[in-house]
């Protein structure tokens, strides 16, 4: 498969997973039909919008074939008509999350790559490709950002998987591989810190001194 071919799949797949996850949250807060296709494609394409809009495209990649945005309405309404049937939804919309951040992550990296940049941006847009939908879905829907969870993983998953896509394509892997191996690492990291606690340590301020 082709770099292009790969890169476009990714696209693809990240906006229907993103966007389920977005209709999951517009059905915890319990909006119309309107609603959820409305969350689902803010989810679904956010952060690929501004992805584009920095690396500055020719059109943004919704823009230029609108079939994105119409997958993300129907996954909206297929969530609407079945998520009473989730015993937990907020279960559903973690891990859901979990996988549209890796394959987000990867298609950011790989849109960043074929149009040549370095690594320093090839990295920041596979993080911003990541996680700036899931962001704006979780402010727009009054939930916790997911992204901003103490004592998880995510900004440093999507981190770490766009740098191991990097170094592998620095040593030579084919970039379809490299692609791959940041999807897997991105979910890897974000799998194991909500199954099994993995994290980093976080800022704890120190208590101030008093004289005595």
């Amino acid at each position: 498969m082709t770099l292009e071919a790969l890169v476009t799949a990714l696209d693809y797949g990240s906006v229907l997973i993103f966007a389920l996850t977005g209709a999951l949250v517009a059905s915890r807060a319990q909006l119309d039909p309107v609603g959820f296709v409305f969350m689902a494609a803010l989810t679904a394409v956010g952060g690929g919008t501004l992805r584009d809009l920095l690396l500055g495209r020719d059109m943004v990649f919704w823009v230029a074939q609108p079939a994105y945005v119409m997958i993300a309405a129907v996954a909206a309404l297929v969530v609407f008509w079945t998520a009473h049937l989730f015993e937990s939804r907020y279960v559903w919309l973690v891990w859901l999350d979990s996988v549209a951040l890796a394959v987000a992550v990867a298609a950011g990296v790989g849109v960043a790559m074929e149009g040549g940049f370095g690594p320093v941006i090839v990295i920041i847009m596979g993080v911003v490709t990541g996680t700036f939908g899931g962001l704006m879905r979780d402010v727009v829907g009054n939930e916790v950002p997911l992204v901003l969870k103490q004592g998880q993983l995510y900004l440093t998953a999507a981190f770490g998987g766009a740098a191991v896509a990097v170094t592998l394509d620095w040593l030579g892997l084919a970039r379809p591989g490299a692609l791959l191996a940041c999807a897997l690492a991105v979910w890897g990291l974000r799998a194991g810190s909500l199954r099994f606690g993995w994290s980093l340590p976080v800022y704890r301020p120190r208590p101030p001194r008093t004289r005595g």
